[in-house]
């Protein structure tokens, strides 16, 4: 039988957080030339605000780094970290991946996505969603100072606390005919996403035929990690030490 693959999301990964830094640390330490790759599918960190800041989270390029050196490495942006670049995957040796992404995943087809896309009912967020993306608005982000750019990751951050707090439970989960027409669009029967951190597996049914969607779930009180080989997947929990 072949390696497992792992997949995670949601990490958040922020100074701050030196408890779950470490845990993602070890957890690269340990499964790094044991797997047949990591995805990581959005929000790695808690903000990334460009490229050149990567030295504010040294030990976590490094650690990716020395992964990646033994073990296929793939990013994909989220909600948070955006802004992830080119030199980025070269200072990790990630190799960035579009939202959604395709993929035979020990032998099924599997759709990936961070997941905020499939949140469409939430209309105000995915106004927003789209304004970051815009490659104009990036570039007028980018120009700005680092320490501009502190300041705004700080207040959009606080403002979306804030805003979450009063929106009713179906605007923070996705909207299952989006669901659907995605897994329709790329002609595959397993999603995975994370996203709504709310780790759970859901067997749904898709034009009269079995389907799954697999939602990663968050790095905040604990780990989270799928893994998938040819004989099937589990959604594990990771607990945090000290």
């Amino acid at each position: 039988m072949s390696q497992p693959t792992l997949l995670i999301s949601d990490l958040h990964l922020d100074p701050s957080r030196e408890a779950i830094n470490r845990l993602f640390l070890s957890f690269l330490e340990e499964h790094r030339g044991q797997v047949a790759g990591l995805y990581i599918l959005g929000d790695l960190f808690e903000a990334w605000l460009g490229d050149d800041a990567a030295h504010l989270v040294a030990p976590i390029i490094d650690g990716l780094k020395a992964f990646s050196t033994q073990t296929p490495l793939y990013v994909m942006h989220g909600n948070r970290d955006f802004l992830i670049g080119q030199r980025f995957c070269e200072l990790t040796g990630a190799t960035l991946l579009n939202d959604p992404f395709k993929l035979d995943l020990h032998g099924e087809p599997t759709l990936l996505m961070h997941g905020d896309s499939l949140c469409t009912d939430d209309l105000e967020y995915q106004r927003l969603r789209a304004q970051v993306r815009d490659p104009a608005w990036q570039e007028a982000i980018l120009a700005k100072s680092l320490e501009e750019r502190i300041a705004f990751a700080r207040q959009a951050r606080d403002q979306s606390s804030g805003r979450n707090q009063f929106l009713d439970d179906y605007l923070m989960d996705v909207n299952q005919k989006t669901v659907e027409d995605a897994m329709r669009q790329h002609r595959v029967r397993r999603l995975i996403h994370g996203h709504t951190h709310r780790p759970a597996v859901h067997h749904i049914e898709l034009d009269g035929a079995p389907a799954t969607r697999i939602v990663l779930g968050d790095w905040y009180e604990q780990g989270s990690v799928l893994k998938i080989d040819e004989s099937g997947f589990a959604l594990e929990s990771l607990p945090v030490e000290g």
